[in-house]
């Protein structure tokens, strides 16, 4: 599982890329994210100094991503914030645990880590800002509501934070997302 700070991290950045590249105050992802500003300013500051997200002060300030959100995977999130979940550790906590000494799980955990890293690699902040989008307009809350509630706006918008990976389904008129080369469906809850 995810440490916290990750998690949250996810969740800031996807609200960031659904800004279609404008620039958010920490104080605004915060509070729709849900997340403790002081804890999220912590964060942006590590994955600043990562090179994931680009900060400004004042007047026309706030956080933007660094990099495309198709480019920005979970992965690097862990690794920008040192996620205890992508290092090489014995499912045990032997210390000893290795190819050459294995404990009892190295084999199940070697193979369940190579695919949760693979995933984890995969799944990417433009992923996170589509689900995220399509959350907020079923429950009626920030982008997704009011202007975007016209699916050819939604649609606009999600392809916005996903860099163009969002498609109208042609036959039914719903609204289909592919991201991470997956269909989320027009009718499927997030």
């Amino acid at each position: 599982m995810l440490s916290q700070a990750v998690g949250y991290a996810a969740i800031a950045l996807g609200y960031v890329a659904s800004g279609g590249g404008k620039s958010i105050l920490v104080k605004q992802i915060a509070e729709v994210s849900d997340i403790p500003g002081s804890y999220l300013a912590k964060i942006i500051n590590s994955l600043a100094r990562k090179g994931i997200v680009s900060t400004q002060r004042g007047i026309g300030g706030g956080v933007c991503l660094a990099k495309p959100a198709t480019e920005v995977s979970l992965y690097d999130l862990c690794v920008a914030l040192d996620d205890p979940s992508i290092q090489a550790r014995c499912m045990l906590g032997t210390a000893e645990c290795s190819d050459a000494r294995a404990c009892p799980a190295h084999h199940f955990w070697t193979g369940l880590r190579v695919k949760y890293i693979d995933y984890l690699r995969k799944m990417t902040v433009a992923d996170v800002a589509a689900f995220e989008l399509k959350r907020r307009a079923r429950i009626g809350v920030g982008p997704g509501t009011g202007a975007f509630s016209d699916p050819a706006a939604f649609t606009a918008a999600i392809s916005a934070a996903v860099t163009g990976q969002a498609k109208p389904q042609a036959a039914s008129g719903q609204t289909e997302l592919t991201v991470g080369g997956q269909s989320t469906g027009g009718n499927d809850e997030p």
